[in-house]
């Protein structure tokens, strides 16, 4: 499923304009669809009928709200109560503006819940306290006329939070309209409270809920939880990501006429896309009944030390159960010993180590270059630990190899050390790290990676002209070309040794001819599936490592059960 930029989708709307269809026609599209999700949702979420069911819009000022507007108007034509709330101030857009004006005022109870000029530094003095006078209090002491102009201010200004309070409570449907996707920064007090209502209604956000990046998906604090998301046209990339995807609930994409041919406006820009199962045809490859292990790919895997053995066999079996023809181990005796006993499928090659259990360069140079030479591709790094020695091996492979290298965890942290090891490689390298390893490639905090993540996993593919699958919940998968967002797998899989496995696959798909961009995708896809098969079985406490590699081969009959289907 392709997926946009907001700035991508303001130049598809402009492109559809130029084909036929206005914006004023997207909007109206817009409204017909918005009006059929609360419809929907009035029977099936409250079990109610038109004229039992409330709906409440929170309209902001811009084209979100004359989204809003024109959805209000289908609504009160169908029977419901409506009541629209405009916040952020008067419609600001000709498009909102007119939407505004066709709505039958009549018919919907219309509340400026936005605040009256001057107001905020009368607010400040006062501290004043949010929902706390009635309307009728308010009104009788305002009547009174004993009160300088300052206090009329705020009690009026208790009575719109009131006013607003009183209709979000009764609302069965609560619809988010204030802001759109090119929302960015931070949520005002006033927007905050208003979000934080305590309500029983089923809420529905427009495009995004209100206080999300949908560039990057992070959000604001008090941002709008959804329990759906209306999109349309396209997904936006943020809303692939956490925390934005949380307040997203469930994603509905709706068709609101913009012509196919619109998307081309983007095709000299980056390719955004959530890997679905439809791309991934031709995946995993046919195997003839005269198929041999050559025809599948030798992956070498070099990893493991004294101390971590484990990531070195989860790396093996990840490989093994992905399709490899042939999975070669190079690492140290004692770590041998244990994964022989779990995968004694794979071969081995002993590497000499040093005292305390880790590979060395030097003594091993000449068998890891008869190794490197004979493999389709390299995974190098899960458990192998960081010192002098793994360093000049990483290098090595880097460098001397003439076929996709894929560098995990210890690999990594090899990296952050020597980015040289990068500038200097010659072939492709495709790199997995976590938040964690992302920032010490950057050097930089994780919190910074996962507040742009998107933009981070992509700079960093560009500079070094490399592959990078940034792990997390929403795992990207970034080339200098192209962006993809996965959307399989769960908490259950937020292990250690999870990322070993994932190493595994993704090596052994590359060595059977694919691209390193499309074996990544592949392999988070595979990996989380089977990851989302594990935890039906054992739940998400319970599950390990192990269980996604067990459950690979119930991930690969759902991938070819689809692909009959499709």
């Amino acid at each position: 499923m392709q997926i946009v930029t907001p700035k991508q989708m303001i130049k598809i709307e402009e492109r559809s304009e130029q084909l036929g269809v206005s914006k004023k026609e997207l909007m109206l599209n817009a409204g017909r669809q918005l009006a059929r999700l609360v419809d929907t949702s009035a029977q099936e979420k409250k079990g109610k009928k038109p004229n039992d069911t409330h709906v409440v819009f929170l309209a902001g000022a811009g084209n979100n709200g004359g989204d809003c507007y024109a959805a209000a108007s289908v609504l009160s034509y169908m029977g419901y109560k409506v009541t629209v709330i405009i916040l952020g101030g008067k419609p600001s857009t000709p498009l909102s503006t007119e939407m505004f004006e066709l709505m039958p005022k009549d018919m919907i109870s219309v509340i400026n819940g936005y605040k009256g000029e001057n107001i905020e530094a009368a607010i400040e003095v006062a501290e004043l306290d949010y929902m706390s006078v009635s309307p009728v209090q308010a009104s009788e002491i305002i009547n009174k006329g004993e009160l300088n102009a300052v206090d009329k201010i705020i009690l009026r200004e208790r009575q719109r939070m009131y006013s607003i309070r009183e209709a979000v409570t009764s609302a069965d449907i609560l619809v988010d309209g204030v802001f759109g996707t090119g929302f960015r920064g931070q949520l005002d007090k006033d927007m905050m409270a208003i979000f934080g209502i305590k309500t029983n209604a089923y809420k529905i956000a427009v495009d995004v809920p209100s206080g999300g990046n949908c560039s990057q998906g992070t959000v604001s604090p008090g941002v709008f939880e959804a329990d759906e998301t209306i999109t349309f046209g396209y997904i936006k990339t943020g809303m692939s990501q956490y925390p934005l995807k949380k307040y997203c609930g469930k994603i509905t994409l709706a068709d609101i006429g913009i012509p196919a041919s619109a998307i081309e406006i983007t095709e000299n820009d980056r390719k955004y896309f959530r890997i679905e199962r439809h791309h991934l045809k031709g995946f995993p490859p046919e195997r003839q009944r005269d198929s041999h292990k050559g025809k599948f790919g030798r992956v070498l895997i070099i990893a493991g030390s004294s101390s971590m053995r484990g990531a070195a066999a989860l790396a093996a079996m990840g490989a093994l159960r992905s399709g490899a023809g042939i999975v070669q181990v190079a690492s140290v005796e004692r770590c041998i010993d244990t994964v022989a006993v779990i995968a004694p499928e794979a071969i081995y090659t002993e590497m000499e180590c040093d005292d305390y259990g880790y590979m060395l360069f030097d003594d091993n140079k000449k068998r890891l270059a008869e190794m490197v030479a004979s493999a389709d591709a390299v995974v190098i790094g899960c458990g192998m630990g960081v010192t002098n020695d793994t360093s000049e091996i990483t290098k090595y492979v880097v460098q001397n190899a003439r076929v996709p290298v894929i560098v995990d965890a210890d690999g990594i942290n090899c990296i952050a050390d020597d980015i040289d090891i990068l500038v200097n490689k010659n072939t492709e390298v495709i790199i997995t790290p976590h938040p964690g390893e992302m920032a010490r490639l950057l050097k930089c905090d994780a919190s910074m990676i996962n507040e742009n993540r998107i933009t981070v996993a992509e700079k960093y593919a560009e500079k070094f002209n490399i592959t990078v699958v940034l792990k997390g919940a929403g795992t990207l998968v970034a080339n200098s070309r192209e962006t993809a967002a996965n959307h399989t797998g769960n908490a259950g899989m937020s292990r250690g040794g999870s990322g070993d496995v994932l190493a595994g696959i993704i090596g052994a798909i590359a060595a059977q001819g694919y691209s390193c961009f499309d074996a990544s995708c592949a392999g988070v896809y595979i990996h989380g599936l089977a990851g989302d098969e594990a935890e039906k079985k054992l739940g998400q406490e319970a599950m390990l490592p192990r269980d996604i590699i067990n459950n690979l081969s119930d991930a690969f009959k759902i991938l070819k059960d689809k692909h009959k289907e499709s």
